[in-house]
């Protein structure tokens, strides 16, 4: 329902390039994408009942459309999810700027602190609730009526907002310019697949919860965009800089008083929480991704706050990324918003399409007519809206679609390389011990020296200590002090450092082991708890990170508690 504080703007942005009379078509532009809403609420009840346990367009796709088809959703979903964090951020700061212009310089600094804010927030696992959802919305939705019921009942606006035009290019009214705002406009519908993806979050009985859920949704966001389309044309609002055309219709039917400094808080609440929502998406989304093999395996580790980290920070450095490169500006983000969500529309709706055809269970015909025609609606819809929308930056969404694709099916075809090398599925031969050779740095005669040997020791017999030459040292003494400590162990000096352990103790390990299976023991004392862990030099990390790139090599860090 936030998008409301945007989607109608993206039309008026598009109309206004005609004057007067571009405007006057506001209203029925807005008319066609409510019925294209109405059209899909209708397509997702059906998504809700087949696929109950959730998923959307990526469940749909993978069970009827095939792998490829599947991972297009998936990416599409992925692409949403990021630009609903970059557009709900600079759509609520927007929204601040447009009460307070004084902070309209600092917009970027803004929606990237806000946009920190939510990061951490979710990186620490702290998730908010339905409850927490509740009273924002309830003002939002109250306020947005307010504004409708005031405007449609004043003969003139309240207050006038001020500011200079924004200015476009002058067109005519014609065919192009029309469905350029209806592609723009579309972007309202942003969301409507959120329900059909989370039905086993609802009470039960769940699917029932969920559709009328559905239903609900599209009454209230039909009803919200139709109303405030028809202020729009009569108080005849057009784009101001710095300025939403939302802040506008408020001070024209409220007025400048508390009424438009609560409609605009709410707002700016409502569109931070749209924008934290993707971040209990996306990660959820990227470990499923990763359980398929699509993604690293890492995306599927959950931290001690059982939280997907890495899908967070991937979620948190691409929406970064889109701020800073549109400097803040909803309105050049907006545009690249609908494409992957209709890409995912169409898919659900063929997949439902399949899915009948498939089952042909009661009432089949009637729904598979239903999902064809919202499939229809929606591939042209995305067909348009990338069409009128290229040059604007929808050329960057038709090039990451299908890189996401390409990039997810090369990792699945390297885990299933990895799984080969693996031997998955076989009954492996007995375990047996090997020739093993143990190989201990040491930089020192000290307890930290005998302490790696004695653990080395304890895995073999065959030991050897190495120890780097580096440029300016005293051989003489270290030579001497191992000769008094005598720890009848092999030392062997590294002559050739360059300035570096790592290298010369992984070029003797990989040249002079030939055939035989390497063990590298690697002592270091650990630091006390916080800022201490700075002041070791970590040489050891350097060691261990070259180390592990060699062939049948194991490499053990023991690490010694400090006192």
């Amino acid at each position: 329902m936030a998008s409301v504080s945007y989607g109608p703007e993206a039309i008026v942005l598009v109309l206004a390039a005609a004057g007067a009379t571009g405007l006057g078509f506001t209203l029925p532009v807005t008319a066609a994408i409510v019925v294209l809403l109405a059209v899909l609420i209708a397509s997702y009840r059906q998504v809700i009942a087949a696929f109950p346990n959730g998923g959307g367009a990526y469940a749909v796709a993978r069970e009827r459309l095939g792998d490829r088809t599947s991972l297009v959703a998936a990416a599409s979903l992925i692409v949403d999810y990021v630009l609903n964090v970059a557009v709900s951020i600079a759509a609520g700061v927007a929204a601040l700027t447009s009460a307070f212009p004084q902070l309209l310089p600092y917009t970027v600094w803004l929606c990237l602190g806000i946009l920190a804010g939510i990061t951490v927030l979710n990186l620490y696992g702290i998730r908010e609730s339905a409850r927490a959802f509740m009273a924002p919305t309830v003002v939002f939705v109250l306020g947005i009526f307010a504004v409708i019921i005031g405007g449609l009942l004043r003969s003139e606006p309240a207050s006038v907002a001020t500011g200079s035009a924004v200015v476009i290019d002058a067109h005519t009214v014609g065919a192009l310019l029309l469905l350029k705002a209806f592609s723009s406009g579309c972007a309202a519908l942003t969301g409507v697949e959120a329900i059909a993806n989370a039905v086993p979050s609802f009470s039960r009985p769940e699917v029932r919860s969920a559709q009328r859920a559905e239903v609900a949704l599209g009454v209230l966001l039909g009803v919200m965009l139709l109303g405030l389309a028809t202020l729009i044309q009569k108080f005849e609002v057009h784009p101001i800089e710095g300025t939403t055309v939302l802040s506008q219709l408020t001070q024209a039917a409220l007025g400048h008083g508390i009424g438009y400094y609560v409609v605009q808080f709410a707002t700016v609440i409502l569109l931070a929480l749209a924008a934290n929502t993707s971040y209990g998406g996306l990660p959820t989304l990227t470990k499923i991704l990763a359980d398929d093999n699509c993604l690293p395996h890492r995306f599927a580790v959950s931290s001690p706050h059982a939280v997907y980290r890495y899908g967070v920070l991937a979620l948190g450095v691409c929406a970064t990324v889109l701020i800073v490169a549109s400097e803040g500006n909803m309105n050049a983000l907006v545009p690249l918003f609908a494409i992957g969500v209709f890409v995912g529309f169409t898919i659900a709706q063929f997949g439902m399409v399949r899915h009948w055809l498939a089952v042909r269970s009661t009432g089949w015909r009637w729904r598979i007519a239903l999902n064809g025609f919202g499939a229809t609606l929606t591939f042209v819809a995305a067909v348009v809206t990338t069409a009128m929308k290229f040059t604007e930056g929808a050329w960057l969404i038709v090039l990451v679609l299908p890189l996401l694709v390409l990039g997810m099916e090369r990792i699945r075809k390297t885990y299933s390389r990895i799984d080969g090398c693996r031997g998955v599925g076989c009954v492996p031969a007995a375990p047996r011990a090997s020739d093993t050779a143990i190989v201990v740095p040491v930089s020192e005669v000290s307890e930290l020296s005998r302490e790696a040997l004695s653990a080395a020791l304890s895995l073999g017999r065959d030991v050897t200590a190495v120890h780097v030459c580096l440029p300016g040292e005293n051989l003489r003494v270290f030579t001497k002090e191992w000769e008094t400590w005598h720890p009848d162990v092999r030392l062997l000096l590294l002559e050739d450092g360059d300035t570096t352990v790592a290298g010369p103790v992984a070029r003797y390990v990989r040249d002079n082991f030939t055939g035989r299976r390497k063990v590298v023991v690697i002592a270091e004392v650990e630091p006390p708890a916080g800022w201490n862990h700075l002041l070791p030099s970590h040489r050891s990390d350097e060691l261990e990170r070259v180390l592990r790139k060699l062939p049948d090599t194991v490499v053990c860090h023991l690490r010694i508690p400090t006192t």
